[in-house]
């Protein structure tokens, strides 16, 4: 069978690959020079610091299969990711941890003690929270909101957290002991080479063809048996209902002589502040030695319609068309979407790839009969 897939990032890679594997002819086709998507990395010539292209990319994950595999194709090195916060002339821990808790409030709480503490400060009025802000204020109180989800948020979508939903802060997000590791997954690394020297490896069969610069059209699917489609959804239809709602980020890079910052992220949780964060490249890869520095500056916005889009709104009327577009694409035969911008949802890297993998094997086991969304968007 000959298989085209559209899109040279994760999802398209790791379908690309099992299936060529099993012997089917593929094809990629990459709108943008080089493969790898948006974990796209690559060395700057002043510095040689490795540069997250598109923003920083940290791996995690509990699936131990997406772990080994990607472990088959680049050496990832152990790495914690430890965020921190500046906010009200103070340098805090995120997440918000015993730490940040006894900083703010100028205490020394044990784990049992902070915890009642915390309790003290939250609104327990709010019995069903709906919206982000509730959430927020029934977990931590409303100085902790302000302080550290409050501006932060407003910046990132570009709404109040009163209209954005609660599921969006869908945890607890307070640790009562002094663990400031961002993510509690039981693997956690960065690729030795950065993420496209991963996914070149990940290509690099005879079965694959890879066609950079190259950008889609939708009369060309009768060409091939069946097309994997990584790109946006509602680009597939060329946009006849509308356009999903996208968040997007600017990124002002600059240099430093030296270290700037001391760690790889610091957010900025006021809103007076216009960026959401500075990150340090280099501490993205703490087996290297660099002198010189490279930063991102991150803000963020609506996405316009050549903008690259980052974050999936999802919100009511995003939600309503996204039902409109599936219910076309449903009656589509021929392809299957897959991916972030193919299903309109927030993926992290490993989900990606699991996702990946359960799609070729699918396709292995079903074969035309493959349902258009293995994983339902909706």
């Amino acid at each position: 069978m000959h298989i085209l897939l559209v899109g040279a990032g994760l999802s398209g890679a790791v379908i690309g690959r099992k299936l060529a594997e099993a012997g089917h002819q593929i094809t990629i086709m990459e709108s943008r020079d080089h493969v790898a998507g948006n974990c796209h990395t690559t060395r700057d010539a002043d510095t040689g610091v490795m540069v997250h292209v598109y923003g920083p990319h940290i791996f995690h994950t509990d699936d131990e299969e997406v772990w080994n595999y990607v472990n088959s194709f680049e050496t990832f090195i152990p790495y914690k990711n430890r965020v921190k916060t500046t906010s009200k002339g103070q340098v805090f821990s995120l997440p918000i941890n015993l730490h940040t808790i006894n900083q703010f409030y100028g205490k020394t709480l044990r784990p049992d003690e902070a915890k009642a503490f915390i309790e003290e400060q939250a609104d327990t009025s709010i019995e069903d929270p709906q919206t982000f802000e509730e959430q927020a204020q029934r977990f931590v109180g409303n100085d902790l909101y302000e302080a550290f989800f409050k501006g932060y948020t407003i910046k990132q979508w570009g709404v109040q957290p009163s209209e954005l939903p609660a599921s969006i802060l869908k945890r607890l997000p307070v640790r009562f002991n002094y663990d400031d590791n961002y993510f509690f997954h039981q693997f956690q690394g960065m690729p030795e080479n950065g993420y496209t020297a991963m996914v070149e490896r990940i290509l690099d069969h005879p079965q694959i063809t890879v066609h950079l610069n190259t950008r889609f059209s939708r009369d060309q699917a009768g060409d091939y048996d069946h097309v994997f489609y990584a790109g946006p959804l509602d680009g597939w239809f060329d946009y006849e209902l509308g356009r999903l709602g996208y968040r997007t980020l600017d990124f002002e890079q600059f240099s430093y002589d030296g270290d700037y910052q001391g760690c790889a992220v610091m957010n900025y949780g006021e809103e007076s502040v216009p960026y959401t964060r500075i990150t340090e490249h280099k501490h993205f890869s703490p087996w290297e030695s660099h002198e010189g520095s490279v930063l991102y500056r991150e803000f963020s916005r609506l996405a316009e319609p050549e903008d690259i889009p980052y974050y999936p709104i999802r919100q009511v009327d995003e939600k309503a068309l996204l039902a409109d577009y599936v219910a076309r694409a449903e009656a589509e035969t021929g392809v299957t979407f897959v991916g972030r911008l193919g299903t309109y949802r927030y993926l992290d890297m490993d989900v990606t790839i699991r996702e990946a993998l359960d799609t070729a094997e699918a396709y292995l086991d079903k074969g035309a009969d493959i349902p258009v969304f293995v994983k339902a968007p909706l």
